[in-house]
């Protein structure tokens, strides 16, 4: 039997069957080719999100006029196995039992609407041969920015103040009050530490004790940046530093932020008033309480 019949019998033309086909081929041609573009910016952005790449990706799909929604572009990249995987720091790197004095939380609920408002400081660790070695980052809680960084082989003052002294050279002359909130570790409570904010008229906020949701924005950007860029484990320290920079230059220039209308933390630094968040905030359902699950049991028995 011929095509034109066989097509006959599910009541299309012959032409409609070519048209299929070469609807099917250009729809792999453009999956073959956003995950190229993927891989592509993934080696600059290793573990970018879907909702970033899908973001990232607008010009691109503007350009070929290929239809694909976030949901999609999921799908694809499960097909193709590049969907990011997570992994849980469990390290400690406070130490918030010495006898420095501890300050009080000024950030709480505060409304930051400017760069250079409150900077936000925290460690992590990363594994380096047989040994750990630990990175204190300063990001800007406005932008997203990272200010200043440092990486060293021991949870002594000596990182988190070369990562402050790199933060302090980039403001402005003539700069507006500006907050450093941390943690209640010994380092952010150190003599040296406190001396230099204070040269530089800096307030000084900390977390409340065993609270460290007060300080969600730091631990945010430490793990961005180990998991996103796989700064996890390297063979030596030097390795290690190498691709720090490497990924804190392309977190700054070319990562967008959805909190910060998916602004690349660069572009943002040079924003003032609200930006707009873009990702979505889901509400919890209320849990259902004891004496109220009781009483819906008791109405099902007696029935």
């Amino acid at each position: 039997m011929g095509l034109g019949k066989l097509c006959g019998l599910f009541g299309k033309s012959r032409q409609a069957y070519y048209e299929q086909l070469w609807q099917q081929d250009k729809k792999q041609v453009n999956q073959m080719a956003l995950v190229q573009q993927v891989v592509k910016i993934r080696e600059q952005l290793p573990g970018v999100g879907t909702g970033k790449l899908h973001h990232l990706l607008t010009n691109f799909l503007a350009e070929y006029h290929i239809k694909l929604g976030r949901d999609k572009l999921y799908v694809l990249l499960r097909e193709h196995h590049l969907l990011r995987t997570k992994r849980r720091n469990r390290a400690k790197t406070t130490n918030s039992q010495h006898p420095f004095y501890k300050y009080v939380n000024l950030v709480k609920e505060l409304p930051v609407s400017r760069p250079n408002q409150v900077w936000v400081s925290d460690i992590t660790y990363i594994r380096t041969g047989r040994d750990f070695s630990y990175l204190s980052l300063i990001t800007d809680t406005y932008s997203h920015k990272i200010m200043g960084w440092a990486l060293d082989t021991t949870l002594q003052t000596k990182g988190p103040l070369a990562a402050l002294q790199k933060a302090v050279k980039s403001l402005p002359k003539g700069k507006e009050s500006l907050i450093h909130h941390s943690d209640r570790g010994i380092q952010y409570c150190s003599k040296e530490y406190i001396q230099l904010l204070c040269s530089r008229g800096i307030r000084i906020s900390m977390t409340s004790q065993g609270d460290p949701g007060e300080n969600a924005l730091a631990e945010r950007i430490n793990r961005t940046i180990k998991e996103e860029f796989n700064c996890r484990a390297f063979i030596s320290f030097d390795l290690a530093k190498v691709a720090i920079i490497k990924s804190i230059q392309a977190y700054n220039q070319l990562r967008p932020h959805a909190s910060c209308d998916y602004l690349t933390p660069n572009q943002a630094h040079l924003k003032k008033g609200p930006l707009k968040k873009r990702w979505r905030k889901y509400k919890r359902k209320n849990p259902v309480s004891q004496e109220l699950l009781i009483k819906k049991l008791n109405r099902i028995f007696t029935v």
